[in-house]
Parts: C-alpha cells; structure tokens; sequence
C-alpha cells in the first residue's frame, strides 16, 4: 500500500482535489470523546479517523461515529450536472490519481479512494451503484468493499446502489463491516476456497494487461493456500448486465413509482437479471468465490474514456447483488495499479475482508 509521500508523488492536498476541509476543525473534539463514548464498552473504530464520501454522507455516518470513529471530512464527487464517473473538472478542481496526474483515480468514490490511496485515511466511505467503490479502490490501488444489495439502508430507488468502504487494510474493512453491520467479528475462514476465475464473465472485453495482472494475483492467492481454483461444471457465461443496469436506473430516475410499471425496456432488463441470477445461483452452490478482474481498462485520462465501459465487470454484482471486493494487484506498465475483483454469495459480506486478510498475512503485502 503506499504511503501518502509515495502515494502523492510530491503533490500536497488541494493539488488532488480529494477532500473537503469543511470538518477539520470539529475533528480533534470529536477524537477526544470517542474513548468516553462507548461507556466502559471497547468502541471498534475508537478515534479512527474518516473521510465521509460527499457532503450528503455525513447523513449516513451515524454508526461509525457510535463505533467510535471520527468523520474529518467529505471526500470529492461528481458536481451537478457532471458524469458519475468523475473524470474531468469538479467544483473544487480536478481529482487526480495519487499515481499519475493525468489519470481519472475512477468514480464515483473518486476523493475517498484518493484520500486512504494518499494516506490521509485509513478508510472512507463509498457508495457503489455500477463499481463506485470498487474501480477507484483498483485504479488508486487500496481495498474496496461493496456490501450485498439490501443489507444495509440505502436511498438508491432502483436497488442497484449499495453502501461500501475504501480501506488501506483488510483489518480496516472488517473493522468497517463490524460497525455498520453490527456483527461479531468474523472467524478465520477454511483456508482454501474453492474459487472460479473468470477474465471476462462470459461477455466483456477486457483488455489484456489488466487481465494479466488479476490473474497473476489469483495464482498468487491459490500458491498461499488463501483459495483453491477449480473449474466449474459449466463455464460462466453472463448475459452483458448493460442494458438491463441502465434500463433500471432510468426507470429508476423517473417519477415515483415509474420503475414498476410494465415496458419492452425493463422486461428485457428483467430477463437480462433473471438469467445472471440463475447462472451466479448455479456456481455459488460449486464454490465460495468468483475471481475477476476488478475493471477491463487502465485508469483512462481526464477527458473521459471514450466508448469503453469502465464498469463491464462491476455492474453484473450490482444487477446481481452480490457482494463483491477488489484486492490490488500490482501495476501495469503505466505504472497504475490494477485490481482483482472477489465476488461472494449473498450475505457473505465479512468473507471477503476475511480472505483479504489472509491474503495480506500470506503475502506480506
């Protein structure tokens, strides 16, 4: 993981438009009181320090300021009118990759992986509606958890959107899950997993270095006994989730109750879902894990990426529900990070920092 000299390259904060300062002055108060807080309970994220994904976060930060953690500020998104993506210009400037200037640090959780990538902060939160959480955690080169659709409150309409964290360690994601979720820490799980791994799910088409450096890192989990990769009965083959995600997410944005009523677009999206659940149902009975690549590109630049989904392999877990995390691994030859994508049944939430766990003790990394 890098540190924030190595992460930031020289630059200071304002020059990666990654945070908003607005609570720095609420913040050592707070850190004070939180040992006191927990009335002679341990607080699991007792003065932790966090940054809080947008303004409108702060509304939602209610049980990580219970477990003890301390909100120091809102992390940069999307302005008004802008693409969720975040590449180009936002209201404070433009959020950099702590990696390399030129390149998008991805979006829409672009400040909050920028803030734990620069080692600002430990964690940050996110919201992950098509791989919010997980493509910037991949592209800045940090750990990024998207939770299981449903099990913790969202204000997203069409159920597509889950909140998820920004982590430097797998012990500060399951620290994250702990609070949130208000489960008792997760037991070491059976080493090894079964895993399956797959470069595109069936239907992307991912470019080659990104997929290289995903399987390198499962091969590098399965020789550290973290996950034992086998082939399944029938490969994986998804259905493109693009049109069924944004079918929904349109219906979605409509009037209230619009994305119930009946239509060529959202019973096509129906079919698209019904038959991923299907096939996602039918492996998950095989194994504990699916493998991908967490994003099929590089960090693309700051005007925008052309006609390439960033989001091919994150939205099907979005359609899907799945919980899903992605774990870095390594750099490409622009010297950006990469990432490898974990997918877990539904409701295994605290398997995947458990594994990323193990692998982080495995692997010395």
């Amino acid at each position: 993981m890098p540190d924030a000299a190595g992460a930031d390259q020289g630059r200071t904060l304002p020059d990666t438009a990654g945070t908003d300062r607005s609570n720095q002055g609420r913040a050592l108060p707070s850190a004070a009181g939180a040992d006191r807080s927990g009335q002679g309970r341990a607080l699991v994220l007792a003065g932790v320090p966090v940054a809080v994904k947008g303004r409108y976060g702060l509304r939602a930060v209610g049980p990580l300021l219970a477990a003890g953690a301390v909100a120091v500020g809102a992390t940069s998104v999307p302005g008004p009118g802008t693409p969720w993506q975040t590449w180009g210009l936002g209201a404070r400037g433009r959020t950099v990759n702590p990696w390399r200037a030129d390149r998008t640090p991805g979006g829409s959780s672009a400040g909050a992986a920028v803030a734990v990538a620069a080692g600002l902060v430990p964690l940050a939160t996110g919201g992950d509606g098509a791989g919010s959480v997980r493509i910037p955690a991949a592209w800045c080169g940090v750990l990024g958890l998207k939770t299981t659709n449903g099990r913790l409150p969202s204000t997203d309409r069409t159920g597509l959107a889950a909140p998820g964290v920004l982590a430097h360690s797998a012990s500060d994601a399951a620290a994250w899950w702990q609070a949130v979720s208000g489960e008792p820490p997760a037991a070491r799980p059976a080493l090894p997993l079964t895993a399956v791994w797959s470069p595109d799910l069936g239907f992307a088409g991912p470019d080659p270095e990104p997929v290289a450096l995903a399987r390198a890192m499962a091969e590098r989990l399965a020789a550290a006994g973290v996950v034992r990769l086998v082939r399944p009965r029938e490969a994986l083959r998804l259905l493109d989730p693009g049109p069924a995600w944004l079918a929904l997410r349109a219906a979605g944005a409509g009037p209230a109750g619009s994305a119930s009523e009946p239509g060529p677009g959202l019973a096509a999206a129906h079919r698209i879902r019904a038959g991923n659940d299907r096939r996602l149902a039918g492996l998950f009975t095989e194994v504990s894990l699916l493998l991908t690549p967490t994003a099929p590109t590089a960090p693309h630049g700051h005007e925008g990426p052309g006609d390439r989904y960033s989001t091919s392999l994150t939205w099907a877990f979005n359609l899907s529900g799945h919980p899903a995390l992605s774990l870095p691994a390594g750099f490409g030859r622009d010297g950006c990070p990469a990432g490898l994508q974990l997918v877990a049944p539904h409701g295994q939430d605290a398997l995947l920092p458990a594994v990323a766990r193990e692998a982080e003790r495995r692997l010395g990394d």
